[in-house]
């Protein structure tokens, strides 16, 4: 079994909830985006080349940068179901060898399966062959399940889909005994046309759909500080959206579309429980959706539109479903609490029983339909940075890494520099900086587009020099540092 598209959270298996029609505007055509990265074979001659391949919709695509590795495709367990350990195969990489791109065959299983089988096994990115003739699809993760759930979210290594022609000329090659090694790049995977980056969050206020809730909220707590100080910094325009459905004008009036819609069915969401008859009801997720939406408007029309990271962290703390307190009281402290104009969100959020557009999620159905580059958002959560979707973990360093990718070259925050996006590449022979050994000091620094070579500033301390062979201390402070020598 293999999933293509994801599902938008919490829609499944009641009857009803196929009524709710994911295109939010009649007769459109939902145009899913498959978002792409190149891959160049560097070698053997007869296949050299850059190819296109859809960036797999878990682990962790090395957004902003690029990696080399040498292609193998193993002699048994080609499609990658089973723990590659069960054959006495390893994919780790010698001392000084590329890294291993595993390339296996789809079908049998999920994707992400494949792509954590091979991860185990030492491999450090993951290439999925097409079995039929078609455009390439992104790869996704299965219905969320116990099982799957323990290895999603520990996939860290990247992986992608690409066709089966390409797929049989790899395959060829390395069975003919060819070295084939490839470079995979993401560095044009998200635009970075200026010094600002604009990304946007589509998420909802559920916190009882399973382990995508999960996931989603422990990644807003974690990101908060990030977002905040990039938004503070004025280096991001950050934007949250919700998705909603409307309830097909027949059914109008049923007891399903009263209970999960706001506004006579034009806007609704499903059931948190999946049960009609007990507990919370869609349009309860609605009324808090649309709440926080007015929560950032009201924020950004006071030049504070981080606040938003504030309420949503803080109402999923106080306010949780579990505890019974999913509701307009527990939000409404939450609002006092941060100095929100509670007023200007009841005149924002207007009338959920009224016969008549909601302008505000008017707005959102219209914005869920892809323009230009990005495609219809159907899936929750959806992540798109500079107009292009994200395709990946939903953890704080790789999304931060992608939306450091977004930046023009040089205009990057300090935030993309820091340890969050680190690269990792100064274990490597100090990444070939200079270093005092004796002194614990080093000249090298991970970055999201990889290592630098800086002479550090130790104690107020500055050192100077090229930073790859000779980094000096001058000056008073140096009796600082081991003592001046």
């Amino acid at each position: 079994m293999e999933v293509k598209l994801g599902k938008p959270a919490s829609v499944v298996s009641l009857g009803f909830l196929l009524l709710l029609f994911l295109s939010v505007v009649p007769n459109s055509v939902a145009r899913f985006v498959v978002e792409k990265n190149s891959l160049t074979v560097t070698s053997p001659e007869g296949i050299k080349g850059t190819h296109d391949s859809a960036i797999g919709n878990f682990g962790i695509p090395q957004y902003g940068g690029s990696m080399a590795g040498a292609v193998v495709y193993p002699k048994e367990n080609r499609k990658g179901c089973r723990e590659f350990s069960e054959v006495g195969i390893s994919f780790q990489s010698k001392p000084g060898a590329l890294p291993t791109f595993v390339l296996v065959d789809r079908g049998d299983c999920f994707f992400a399966l494949k792509v954590w089988n091979a991860q185990k096994a030492g491999a450090s990115a993951v290439l999925v062959a097409d079995d039929v003739e078609e455009a390439l699809i992104t790869m996704d993760t299965p219905e969320e399940d116990v099982s799957s759930s323990k290895y999603i979210e520990n996939i860290t290594i990247p992986s992608a889909l690409v066709t089966k022609s390409f797929g049989e000329k790899l395959k060829k090659a390395i069975n003919g005994g060819d070295m084939v090694n490839v470079n995979l790049d993401w560095r044009e995977a998200v635009p970075h046309p200026d010094d600002r980056v604009e990304y946007e969050l589509w998420t909802n206020s559920n916190d009882e759909c399973g382990v995508k809730c999960d996931m989603l909220i422990a990644f807003v707590k974690d990101f908060r500080g990030p977002a905040q100080i990039l938004e503070k910094g004025g280096y991001t325009q950050f934007t949250p959206h919700y998705i909603t459905w409307y309830c097909p004008q027949a059914f109008t009036l049923s007891r399903q579309c009263k209970s999960q819609c706001i506004n006579h069915g034009r806007y609704c969401a499903p059931d948190p429980e999946q049960d009609f008859s007990s507990g919370y009801d869609g349009k309860d997720v609605v009324i808090e959706n649309l709440r926080q939406l007015c929560v950032f408007k009201v924020a950004n029309e006071s030049k504070k539109p981080w606040v938003w990271w504030n309420y949503v962290t803080d109402f999923q703390i106080r306010c949780p479903m579990k505890d019974k307190k999913y509701n307009k009281e527990c939000a409404d402290t939450v609002i006092k609490s941060l100095g929100v104009d509670a007023k200007n969100i009841e005149k924002c959020m207007g009338d959920p029983n009224a016969d008549a557009d909601n302008p505000v999620l008017k707005e959102e159905q219209d914005a869920q339909v892809g323009k230009g580059s990005r495609g219809d958002v159907t899936i929750l959560p959806t992540l798109v940075v500079n107009n292009r979707q994200y395709r990946g973990k939903l953890e704080k360093g790789a999304v931060l890494k992608a939306i450091c990718s977004g930046f023009e070259e040089t205009t990057a925050p300090a935030v993309c520099l820091s340890d969050d996006v680190e690269t990792n590449e100064c274990l490597d022979n100090n990444g070939g900086c200079w270093q005092d050994k004796k002194a614990n000091i080093t000249a090298c620094k991970d970055t999201f587009r990889g290592r630098v070579c800086e002479c550090p500033l130790v104690d107020g301390v500055q050192f100077k020099g090229d930073g790859y062979n000779q980094c000096e201390v001058s000056g008073s402070g140096r009796c600082k540092i081991n003592n001046g020598g």
